[in-house]
């Protein structure tokens, strides 16, 4: 009798009185004991993989050393570094010696921004510059077109570095102290600056408003130097200037392609029309460049329909500035007038002006640079200038170490300029207006 009571216990009666736990508790043991153990399965598998990724990356560090990447990744450059590590033991190595042995003491900072210079240099391009902060925020404060400085539009030759006076700023302290066109620059203060880079020769020549400037110029080949004590000024640099002239003939000198320049040009465009010009003459002599879509909106201006300048970028990238296709063009005979110092983007407005024949070309053959420079501000506020494409007229040419023929050559005659102020360049082009 009391094994067939046994038989008809239920299935959880048997387990209970086996067990002497409910069915109900083993079930939650066992899922208990299962949740345990995929937790500890999951550390297990967690540990297994930091191990293995720790045990990579070590192995990654270790070849990064060997092959020297290293040094790109900690100066977070990804594309590679120019500097591995042979590279920064000497760096090391020098300044450790400049500090046990040179005479005087060292400026760690000016060391340093002689570094981010010789970069660039390295580059072998007089265009593409390192700025520290203060030649950098002088450089943009040049282009915002005012500073305090003697006022002189300066420029460059980059192979022998000598800088010469484009031309004094009208109403300027260098004007009024005696400086001239064509004067070449040798000495600042007392210091020699021959080879030094434009920007830091403008640098020692600005300083605030009431100061003074020690300038020692060459002239005309003269083996004694000219010097001027010139006392700086606050200078609102006008980049355009415009007059009638005989027989109707408009004239518009751009003495550089500022954030400004391109408002300018049309207001002097627009008046000089409003006083009936019938020709036009347009000055671009020493316009060393500037801001390409300035100069590509002024040659908008006067272009009818077309390509004003193609630009080419690494990789064979390019792309078109094209003339918008309005109304508004040049309807009048014009000459351009250039010299040896008309460069970069005085080049693309006369290259354009020139391959749609809206301009005959008059003087001597332009600079001939043909590639242009994009500006990148750095974190710490200096900045650098990297050249960055090359440029094509209208007709695909590209002038860069070339320069821009004239139609008609003009030589300039520096002695009657000298003499009594005789500019027989723009003679010349009245002269040819009249008769064409």
């Amino acid at each position: 009798m009391e094994e067939n009571e046994k038989i008809n216990e239920t299935p959880d009666e048997q387990v209970k009185a086996f067990t002497g736990i409910s069915p109900e508790e083993v079930a939650k043991q066992v899922k208990k004991a299962r949740k345990k153990g995929m937790v500890q399965g999951l550390l297990i598998t967690l540990i297994i993989v930091i191990i293995s990724a720790a045990a990579v990356a070590a192995l990654s560090f270790f070849k990064k050393i060997a092959d020297e990447s290293i040094y790109a990744e900690l100066l977070g450059n990804t594309t590679g570094s120019v500097l591995d590590r042979a590279s920064v033991d000497k760096i090391n190595n020098l300044y450790g010696l400049i500090e046990k042995t040179y005479i005087k003491p060292v400026d760690k900072e000016k060391l340093q921004d002689g570094l981010y210079k010789g970069l660039l240099e390295g580059l072998d391009d007089p265009y593409s510059v390192y700025y520290n902060k203060e030649e950098f925020a002088e450089m943009m404060e040049n282009d915002s077109g005012t500073f305090e400085g003697i006022g002189a539009y300066l420029s460059q030759d980059p192979d022998n570095k000598q800088i010469t006076v484009v031309r004094p700023i009208e109403g300027s302290p260098a004007e009024a102290a005696g400086m001239k066109e064509n004067d070449i620059i040798v000495e600042v203060d007392g210091e020699d600056i021959s080879g030094q880079d434009i920007d830091t020769v403008v640098s020692k020549l600005r300083g605030p408003k009431g100061t003074s400037v020690n300038v020692g110029v060459r002239r005309g080949g003269a083996a004694e130097l000219i010097y001027f004590d010139i006392k700086r000024e606050k200078i609102n640099s006008i980049s355009v200037d415009h007059k009638m002239l005989e027989n109707d003939i408009g004239y518009i000198a751009i003495s550089d392609f500022a954030d400004a320049t391109a408002d300018q040009f049309m207001e002097a465009f627009d008046d000089l029309e409003k006083k009936g010009m019938k020709s036009l003459i347009i000055d671009l002599r020493s316009n060393g460049g500037g801001y390409v879509d300035v100069s590509v909106e002024i040659a908008d201006r006067m272009v009818k329909d077309g390509v004003i300048v193609s630009v080419k970028e690494k990789h064979g990238l390019s792309y078109k500035y094209e003339d918008k296709g309005d109304d508004k063009y040049l309807k009048v005979p014009c000459v351009v007038l250039v010299n040896g110092n008309t460069a970069s983007a005085s080049e693309i407005l006369t290259g354009a002006l020139r391959d749609y024949k809206l301009a005959t070309v008059m003087g001597t053959k332009t600079f001939g640079k043909g590639i242009t420079q994009m500006i990148f501000p750095l974190d710490d506020g200096s900045g650098v200038k990297i050249t960055n494409s090359e440029y094509y007229t209208p007709n695909g040419e590209n002038v860069h170490g070339v320069g821009i023929e004239p139609d008609v050559v003009v030589e300039w005659d520096y002695e009657k300029y000298t003499k009594d102020g005789t500019d027989n360049q723009l003679d010349a082009a009245i002269e040819y207006l009249k008769k064409n």
